[in-house]
């Protein structure tokens, strides 16, 4: 494994096989929780977080409570492994999103695999009318007689059916709809919303402005997780759905801004 030479000076000695498997794991994930970890060393939870600790010091990886995230901030995974990676977790959040919005609603839905799960557990309402920049959320939904579908203008991403750019932005400021239904890469420790792709970002901002009710979707891989572009912060939100408790700083910023905390049971 080729490492920076200014991380090796930062260890105290090189690293064993277990770490440089952990390393690679998550490199190669985006993240990785303790519980995950578990399943794949066969060493206690102590060991584990003294190893996370140790790649942490040598600024391999970001630490966040209960795992560790990679530190490339700069490239998200790529489609194809976001779409089966927490795949039970992305539906649970679905699931309860669904049951929040009630049939005859009107809702954005920005890009992502959860809020492409979102879009599948919608499938069984009543009178939606749904504006997207997600293609594969148009071709699902679009399939219900009773759904009208308004797809974005705008440029198509090839990796993922992802519609951005200005001409999105100034389409979505168009309407003024009940729900926002946002999709995030990152959540840093503060509670800011982070991603990868700057034109994205003014599309899920202009989506959050023009909504009633933002209701943000993330699973816990999520949390601690580094991107560079600064989206916004939680407190933004009317609603978080999740699968698993945030930090005690993000916690206590929802509570402060009456952000509604849903933790979803897998």
């Amino acid at each position: 494994m080729n490492q920076r030479p200014e991380t090796r000076s930062m260890l105290e000695k090189p690293l064993n096989a277990r770490q440089s498997a952990i390393l690679q794991m998550i490199e190669q994930n985006g993240t990785a929780t303790i519980d995950e970890l578990e399943a794949s060393f066969d060493v206690t939870p102590q060991t584990l977080r003294r190893d996370l600790n140790i790649l942490a010091d040598a600024h391999m990886i970001q630490r966040f409570h209960g795992g560790a995230s990679s530190t490339n901030s700069t490239t998200n995974l790529p489609y194809q492994d976001r779409q089966i990676r927490n795949l039970k977790e992305k539906e649970a959040i679905a699931r309860e999103i669904a049951a929040y919005i009630p049939d005859h609603s009107s809702l954005f839905i920005n890009i992502g695999t959860t809020t492409e799960a979102v879009a599948r557990a919608l499938m069984n309402h009543k009178g939606l009318q749904v504006v997207t920049n997600n293609l594969h959320v148009a071709s699902q939904m679009s399939q219900k007689e009773d759904f009208r579908v308004i797809v974005t203008s705008g440029e198509v991403r090839a990796k993922d059916g992802g519609i951005v750019g200005e001409a999105t932005m100034d389409f979505v400021k168009q309407f003024r709809l009940d729900f926002g239904i946002i999709g995030i890469s990152a959540i840093d420790d503060d509670g800011v919303l982070l991603d990868f792709d700057y034109r994205e970002v003014k599309v899920a901002q202009a989506i959050i402005e023009h909504s009633r009710s933002v209701l943000l979707a993330a699973d816990h891989s999520k949390f601690g997780r580094r991107a560079m572009v600064q989206l916004g912060t939680i407190t933004q939100a009317n609603a978080f759905f999740t699968d698993k408790t945030p930090n005690a700083t993000i916690t206590r910023l929802m509570t402060e801004h009456d952000v509604q905390l849903q933790v979803c049971r897998v």
